[in-house]
């Protein structure tokens, strides 16, 4: 995740009031939220934004391809039934 130094200072500052900054995390529209109402944009590399929306780790990426998986391990067994 990247973002200005001009925003970290603002998000830092947030941070530091205590138990009344409630800082909110939107992922599908890449913004944070402070508790006096300021958006902070920032970026986040499509594939990572997509398993932390997803809560996919490299097990459930691997679980979203179990179909072509699948069909690779039948196409397999029967083009070579020795191995």
């Amino acid at each position: 995740m990247t973002v200005s130094h001009e925003d970290l200072e603002k998000l830092l500052d947030d941070a530091s009031r205590g138990s009344n900054a409630t800082l909110t995390v939107d992922l599908e529209a890449k913004e944070i939220r402070g508790p006096d109402g300021g958006v902070v944009k920032f970026d986040l590399d499509d594939f990572k934004r997509h398993c932390l929306l997803n809560g996919l780790d490299d097990i459930g990426l691997t679980m979203e391809k179990s179909s072509a998986i699948d069909r690779f391990e039948k196409a397999t067994a029967e083009s070579r039934p020795w191995a």
